[in-house]
């Protein structure tokens, strides 16, 4: 098993002598990656904060491997852990390259002048994270998550056994959120780097993380593998979601569906149907999907956006009393529309419901 590199003991965390959170038990292991999530407010960044001395412990103890951070010279945490906070930086007057060997203070002399070797580490830190070519930029010049990747490069130049970041998607759009995130997964994999952070966006939670801790209000409500976390009951009982549903499956977020009977049947199957119920929930157009075999990529997004599903079995043609239920739903309907292009042996009752609807003269283009 991977060895342990950071550890709490009963650890209790607040503001001045006002304790917010207690009783937290973390550990955090070699080659791993740590989320923390939770609603706005909950605790995470001061969780986070109390984790790399930014904030006094109102109880408890934290182990940096295996040592008690509290008797550790700056110096000594700073070879062991690294930090990449949300607030954003800005230096003047520095280069990126000059950001990123900020990270060899703790190996440098008091004068803190750059060996050879350290201006080598730190040219190699920013061809880790893609960002050689930014070395000689303005530093306060570039975009956010050119910016991301220069702070990470100066992280990783500390060579930390630990890294803490505090969401480090913001700001970020999608290209360089997917970017950031697979640089860590890389850094995880080939340094066996330790990883605690927290985030906002549950896909990207879902998916990069080994281990997630759910944190709410006074207490860690759970903490666990992404499998038994992530589930549409615990997302949303943990962010008392009263509207919509967070699809596991998928990873995201669905909004609510439109209330009423349906005015739409949607034929569709193999994630054909999926654009259509997005559409017509934005429409704000209540509508019934079908057929479906259970285990159709279209069925949890109609499961969780339709007034009405006709399934039918896995892996089973299309039955008598499937098609007789999307009929009569059909009926109903003063439209159909079929987003399905081919039909074959298994769903040829959606063919003939097709035709059923243009012959009523239903069907829409």
């Amino acid at each position: 098993m991977s060895e342990i590199r950071l550890h709490t003991e009963n650890l209790s965390v607040g503001y001045g002598r006002k304790t917010l959170i207690g009783g937290i038990g973390l550990e955090l292991r070699q080659g791993q990656i740590m989320t923390l999530i939770g609603p706005n407010g909950a605790g995470k960044s001061t969780i986070l904060k109390s984790l790399i001395r930014q904030l006094p412990l109102t109880g408890g103890t934290v182990y940096l491997a295996g040592k008690d951070m509290a008797a550790l010279s700056e110096r000594d945490t700073a070879r062991r852990l690294s930090v990449l906070m949300t607030a954003q930086v800005r230096p003047e007057l520095m280069t990126c390259f000059d950001v990123a060997a900020a990270g060899r203070y703790p190996y440098t002399g008091r004068l803190g002048i750059l060996t050879p070797e350290d201006r080598e580490k730190t040219a190699r830190c920013l061809e880790l994270v893609h960002a050689a070519g930014l070395a000689d930029r303005d530093f306060s010049r570039i975009s956010d998550g050119q910016r991301q990747r220069v702070l990470l490069a100066r992280a990783l130049n500390q060579e930390p056994e630990v890294l803490v970041l505090d969401e480090p998607t913001s700001f970020l759009d999608i290209r360089h959120k997917l970017e950031l995130l697979a640089i860590l997964k890389d850094m995880v994999r080939t340094r066996r780097l330790a990883v605690i952070l927290s985030l906002h966006e549950l896909e990207l939670a879902q998916k990069i993380s080994d281990w997630v801790v759910c944190v709410r209000g006074d207490v860690i409500a759970r903490q666990g593998p992404p499998e038994e976390i992530f589930t549409p009951e615990y997302i949303a009982d943990l962010y008392g979601a009263a509207r919509g549903s967070y699809n596991a499956l998928y990873g995201s977020l669905e909004l609510e569906a439109p209330s009423g009977p349906p005015e739409v049947f949607v034929i569709g199957g193999g994630g054909a149907g999926i654009p259509v119920y997005r559409r017509l929930q934005r429409q704000g157009t209540p509508f019934a999907a079908g057929v479906l075999a259970e285990n159709d990529l279209d069925c949890p997004v109609a499961q969780a956006l339709a007034a009405e599903i006709v399934t039918e079995k896995p892996f089973r043609p299309i039955g008598d009393g499937a098609f007789r239920r999307a009929a009569a739903v059909m009926e109903r309907c003063a439209r159909v529309l079929c987003p399905v292009a081919e039909f074959g042996a298994m769903n040829e009752g959606n063919r003939l419901l097709r035709e059923l609807a243009r012959d009523r003269g239903t069907l829409a283009d």
